[in-house]
């Protein structure tokens, strides 16, 4: 699917996230899309909730929007991203691999 905007696949991700391939993470993530805005996404059980704040978490993706749209896309390879410092991430790297798992 391709999303015209950070915002909007925010809001899809509640009803996309695949909880039979997350049911066993618990986890809390922050995406900083630049000049879109910050989402909160905690995943529990399989269950997500997503919230547009700056609030803390366990793992924090900070991207430009642009460069978040061709991830989600599959246009752009996160790893590529990350490894060319086009993606920064703070916190528990194990949670960053394991966001496929969520919206894969």
């Amino acid at each position: 699917m391709t999303y015209e905007s950070a915002a909007q696949f925010f809001t899809d991700l509640q009803a996309r996230a695949d909880p039979s391939r997350a049911g066993d993470l618990t986890a809390s993530y922050r995406f900083d899309i630049e000049g879109a805005g910050s989402w909160h996404v905690d995943v529990a059980g399989g269950a997500v909730a997503v919230t547009e704040s700056q609030e803390p978490a366990d793992c924090v993706i900070a991207t430009d929007e642009a460069t978040f749209l061709a991830v989600v896309g599959n246009e752009q390879s996160p790893m590529g991203a990350f490894m060319t410092g086009k993606i920064r991430v703070e916190g528990d790297m194990g949670l960053a691999l394991r966001l496929r798992d969520l919206v894969g």
